[in-house]
């Protein structure tokens, strides 16, 4: 394994304020980001969504729990295992207490295009509380482009199709605000658009192996595998 080569408490010293130069560049540039997403206009969302969720129908309006701000991840539903997909549900592994979205105002919810009953089921097993609702019933995954099938005329991103059973999802966030009961629509991402949110590769970037992954700049020796296909549902870990 090629390690790190080793060097004085100085020289290192050196080397990492040289490191935190850029680490402040990039935070001032991600704080620059941050801002240009705040000034993006707003649209009207005039179609009456209905979601499947575990207390009957519920609106997009519904989803909102009372508060002005409410982010959506669309999950992507493995229609050929019958449970979720392994990196959205390292993604939603990833999320945190809603308490502290709820202190700043906003509510969060998963929506998944897979039937509510067997994605509730899947929920359960991931041990998982989230607010989660099924767009099976709904045209809201072609809207958002989250279901990438072209008879839909749902817009295609760079997914590729691999030998796992591709099943024409992809995984996005998408962001929405509202005026009484009026929803708009601020912001949608997708692919690595959503890479932010992996807190798991967020700690991996700090580490000298980093995320291990072939599309990653690594020095020669570095243990490194294809993008995400060491990924498991965390249960799965382990297993043969």
């Amino acid at each position: 394994m090629n390690l790190p080569t080793a060097v004085s408490q100085d020289t290192w010293l050196t080397a990492r304020k040289a490191l935190l130069a850029k680490e402040k560049e990039f935070s001032a540039a991600r704080d620059a980001l941050s801002a240009a997403r705040r000034e993006l206009p707003m649209v009207q969302v005039d179609k009456d969504y209905v979601f499947d969720g575990p207390n009957g129908k519920a609106t997009l309006l519904d989803l909102f729990e009372g508060r002005p701000q409410l982010i959506v991840y669309h999950f992507m539903w493995r229609f050929d295992l019958g449970k979720g997909c392994p990196s959205c549900s390292l993604l939603v592994d990833n999320m945190g207490h809603l308490a502290h979205l709820h202190a700043r105002r906003t509510s969060l919810a998963i929506i998944t295009r897979g039937p509510l009953a067997e994605s509730l089921a899947f929920r359960d097993r991931m041990g998982w509380t989230f607010p989660w609702y099924s767009s099976a019933e709904s045209d809201f995954n072609y809207d958002f482009h989250v279901t990438l099938d072209p008879a839909k005329g749902a817009v295609e991103y760079n997914y590729r199709p691999d030998d796992s059973g591709w099943s024409g999802e992809g995984p996005g966030v998408s962001v929405f605000v509202r005026d009484g009961d009026r929803v708009f629509h601020t912001y949608s991402t997708y692919a690595r658009g959503g890479d932010i949110l992996l807190n798991t590769y967020n700690y991996l970037d700090l580490t000298p192996y980093g995320r291990q992954e072939t599309f990653e700049k690594s020095p020669e020796g570095r243990p490194q595998e294809p993008f995400m296909s060491w990924v498991r549902h965390h249960d799965d870990y382990g297993k043969a």
